[in-house]
């Protein structure tokens, strides 16, 4: 009863100090004034609810770099950046200095030992063994096919239900629904089908949404505050715990039906359509030491990395996308007139002409440098240092470089920084022009750069050419488009839509 009383008091002290900074010491001409005990936290709270548009005002004010403080002993002290300059160092050339750390992995525990929250010799362990599998012939036949077969028995046939029903659907859900049935298929060899027209709601798709906002809390919350929450469960933090529940519960059935197929099977698996569960449970560990295939937290964390890598954020791509277009038709009639001139009408082989798709994957790219499929990253320094814009970096410090706004700074990109232009990304000869990653970090950069890059650009072209090919789609008036408070940069409300068949005689 006492700790109860205890923490009763302690919000509502809390509380209180934040309403009086905020209604009577109301700062004048400050996005975030630093105030006494409080320091900047009063200004975050403010805004938390616009934290992505409000995140580019501070930047562009303060020349790409901003040093936030928190209240003493709430490690919120970070550093935000997105000065190319710094991000460069940070990324690659001090690469080594700069990690993931233990306070990244609590922050992203949910995830375990994958390759997303690791560093030192398991991170490379780790991404060796992802490199040798994307690379093999055997995983890369058998992603196109699986691609493709989702693309033509999953997508197609349930875009014409909605084409003949002529009923509004949220495109994002069936983006979602698309990426985790194929991402799923890839990792185990068993598709979930939720793609299908009852879109029955998957409950580890739901888990990743929660996942997605809760980390971002997490970073804009005292560790008190959110460590308190998630040791009594409730508020967001009731809902990670439930995740990650959700998580166990799933991956250990996919675990237990590859074993036993496995089994069955006497270890003799078609190469062809080897998924990367099996890959992994058959991995050979002595060239990879650190690595532990028969270790079921070892494969959960395997399957988190792949399902977050692979879903959300290629969904997010592709909704942010077909709005961007709505909003553009002129783009709409220029990549269409691409896909003729490749003569893609005819053959509809992406995988080997999606290099002369330019103009597509510049407009792809121009998309995601407005609405990146991550909305930040971050990283902790291992000893002090200094970054190229003079900013001085104390061990053991949070640096954040936030990818919603890198893309929108007009110090980097032009004054037509907010403007949707693909061709920005061409260049006079019709070729793609090419910006460093520390520039465009949709796909990371240095040495933790995306390993699925090609695999998402492929998947991303198909489906834009399928649905534009064939298909005409109007989004709905009204509605709000706005990013979601969370890690992955998906719409907060969806994007719904109706779409009707094209004639293509």
């Amino acid at each position: 009863m006492a700790s109860i009383n205890l923490l009763e008091t302690s919000a509502a002290i809390f509380c209180f100090l934040i309403i009086y900074y905020l209604f009577f010491k109301k700062p004048h001409g400050q996005l975030l004034r630093d105030w006494p005990v409080l320091r900047m936290l009063p200004g975050l709270l403010v805004e938390f609810h616009r934290i992505h548009d409000f995140s580019v005002e501070i930047l562009e004010i303060s020349g790409l770099t901003f040093q936030f403080k928190g209240p003493p002993f709430t490690g919120m002290d970070m550093l935000v950046t997105v000065d190319p300059a710094n991000i460069y160092h940070i990324m690659s050339s001090n690469f080594s200095n700069y990690i993931k750390g233990p306070e990244f992995q609590e922050v992203f525990d949910v995830f375990g030992d994958g390759i997303i929250t690791t560093d030192s010799e398991l991170w490379k362990n780790l991404r060796k063994s992802y490199q040798a599998m994307f690379h093999s012939q055997e995983f890369q036949r058998f992603s196109v096919s699986t691609m493709t077969s989702k693309l033509k028995d999953g997508l197609v046939p349930l875009l014409n239900h909605f084409a003949e029903e002529g009923t509004p659907v949220d495109l994002q859900d069936v983006f979602g629904r698309f990426t985790f049935d194929t991402i799923l298929s890839l990792i185990t060899g068993s598709d979930p089908k939720t793609l299908s027209k009852e879109m029955h709601e998957d409950e580890s798709a739901k888990a990743l949404d929660d996942v997605g906002e809760g980390i971002l809390q997490r970073h804009v919350k005292p560790k008190f505050l959110w460590k308190l929450q998630n040791w009594m469960g409730f508020g967001q933090e009731k809902k990670m715990k439930e995740a990650d529940a959700t998580f166990d519960r799933v991956c250990a059935k996919y675990i237990s039906d590859k074993r036993e197929e496995i089994t069955k099977s006497q270890g003799i698996i078609d190469g062809d359509s080897q998924d990367l569960l099996t890959s992994f449970m058959k991995l050979d560990t002595t060239k990879y030491k650190l690595l532990k295939p028969s270790d079921d937290k070892f494969l959960r964390d395997t399957i988190l990395a792949f399902i977050l890598a692979g879903t959300g954020t290629t969904a997010s791509a592709l909704s942010w996308f077909f709005w961007l277009l709505s909003e553009n038709p002129q783009v709409v009639a220029n990549i269409r007139q691409e896909i003729t001139n490749t003569n893609l009408s005819r053959t509809g082989n992406v995988q080997e002409d999606s290099d002369k798709l330019v103009y597509l994957h510049g407009a792809l790219y121009e998309a995601m440098r407005l609405y990146p499929p991550s909305s930040f990253g971050r990283k902790s320094s291992v000893q002090s240092d200094v970054l190229p814009t003079g900013h001085k970096i104390d061990a053991n410090s949070k640096v954040i470089i936030s990818q919603y706004a890198l893309g929108r700074m007009r110090a980097i990109w032009g004054e037509d920084a907010l403007q949707f232009k693909p061709e920005r990304w061409i260049l006079g000869n019709g070729s793609l022009k090419h910006e460093p990653s520390f520039k465009f970090l949709a796909f990371n950069s240095g040495p933790r750069t995306c390993l699925g890059k090609h695999f998402a650009m492929i998947q991303m072209k198909m489906v834009v050419v399928e649905l534009l090919q064939n298909y005409d789609i109007k989004v709905i008036k009204g509605q709000k488009i706005a990013p979601v408070l969370g890690f992955i940069l998906s719409m907060k409300h969806g994007l719904r839509i109706t779409i009707t068949k094209r004639c293509t005689a």
